[in-house]
């Protein structure tokens, strides 16, 4: 059997995507860790909105400081991360998790 072998680009963006996962998944257990509920939260809501705040909290940071790119992966951009992961998880309980307890209701009558 061959082995199974990428290109240097190919093996770069999949190394890029596995550490934006991961880096995604800490800031989206650190922002359910801020923020308690007794609702309880898919593991796969959590991930996405870790991953998606990730990329939301760091460009807003450097839009706020009004400076250079910094580097997302680190300190400062793991907090940035988590900070947008809060927000997003605020307005999922602000917005849409209502509307899914209202239909849950309306089902069991």
């Amino acid at each position: 059997m061959a082995e199974f072998e990428l290109s240097q680009t190919a093996q770069q963006w999949c190394n890029a995507v596995l550490i934006w996962i991961g880096f995604g998944t800490v800031a989206g257990l650190l922002a359910k860790s801020l923020l308690p509920s007794r609702e309880p939260a898919s593991a796969v809501l959590v991930l996405a909105l870790g991953i998606i705040g990730s990329l939301i909290g760091p460009l807003a940071l450097s839009f706020v400081l009004k400076d250079q790119f910094r580097n997302p992966i680190s300190p400062l951009g793991l907090l940035s991360a988590a900070g947008g992961a809060l927000v997003l998880m605020i307005l999922y309980r602000v917005l849409i998790w209502p509307l899914r307890r209202g239909s849950e209701e309306s089902e069991s009558e």
